[in-house]
């Protein structure tokens, strides 16, 4: 998104007037229509709403609203920061700076440990390491109620935003406050994490910078934090329990090698919807 143009301001009069301008600016159609609908008060993803009432009037306060989303999103901010929300594995979740924005790649995570526990009939014990939001661990327990799933986070405020979350979804995570698995016991049988995995010198992270810091870099290569839950795992999985990270774009035969190093068997990748390896893991050795 540019940031420099300063935008013309139309004088409108319905919805649709309202909605052409936004266009206009370089915002897509599925984000302009978003936008529309926080602004007026609707649900964000009702999108059939924006169809029905196209032709009704725009108020003033609603149009006054539209134009600093618009601002706000040249200016690079996630979609999920201004509305508040975003979907994930089709639940609403509640979002603000406090945490990262979930990406949709991040299912892949999802789909892995739900194909790993089967049908969901084992009462498995799960951990979510760095929970931010709740995205992860609450897709879980929404699949896998026989599940018992912990979230845990360094983060105090990102704890807030995640206990909100499964409040509002009533969804029963346990929520930790701690580092990695350092508060934890266990035996867990599967520790799944999307931890900070930039480099702290990726000059990409200045197109991040709206979102924390702590969340998105890990160290001169982006594998600190990964390191650091491996190290930790052994002693916390059961056997034949796994472990799950997500990790950055080209970073997968890395953390395949440090996953084997520890002593895990099995160690595979898992792709993106893009193709990408996405994701990385590993079993504790069986009994």
């Amino acid at each position: 998104m540019g940031a420099g143009c300063a935008m013309t301001i139309p004088t409108v009069t319905t919805i649709q007037e309202g909605y052409a301008w936004v266009l206009a600016q370089g915002v897509s159609r599925l984000e302009m229509q978003m936008l529309t609908l926080y602004a007026l008060g609707q649900n964000p993803q009702n999108r059939a709403w924006l169809l029905a009432h196209d032709t009704d009037a725009m108020p003033a306060a609603a149009w006054s609203a539209l134009q600093s989303c618009v601002r706000r999103r040249l200016l690079g901010e996630p979609m999920a920061y201004i509305t508040g929300t975003k979907e994930f594995y089709g639940l609403h979740l509640q979002i603000d700076a406090r945490v990262l924005d979930p990406r949709d790649d991040t299912e892949t995570l999802v789909d892995w440990a739900l194909d790993l526990g089967g049908d969901g009939g084992t009462p498995l014990r799960v951990v979510d390491l760095g929970t931010g939001s709740g995205a992860i661990a609450l897709a879980l327990q929404h699949c896998r109620p026989q599940w018992q799933v912990t979230a845990v986070d360094a983060s105090a405020d990102a704890l807030a935003v995640a206990q909100a979350n499964a409040r509002r979804l009533g969804l029963g995570v346990a929520f930790v406050h701690g580092s990695w698995l350092a508060a934890l016991q266990g035996p867990f049988d599967l520790i799944v994490s999307n931890p900070p995995y930039i480099a702290a010198t990726d000059p990409h992270l200045q197109a991040l910078d709206h979102e924390p810091l702590s969340a998105l870099a890990s160290g001169r290569d982006g594998l600190d934090d990964i390191r650091t839950i491996i190290a930790q795992a052994g002693a916390r999985l059961a056997r034949g329990g796994w472990l799950l990270l997500e990790h950055g774009y080209d970073q997968a035969a890395a953390v395949r090698a440090l996953l084997a190093a520890a002593g895990l068997q099995q160690v595979q990748s898992r792709r993106d919807l893009a193709g990408i390896e996405r994701c990385s893991g590993g079993q504790w050795p069986p009994p």
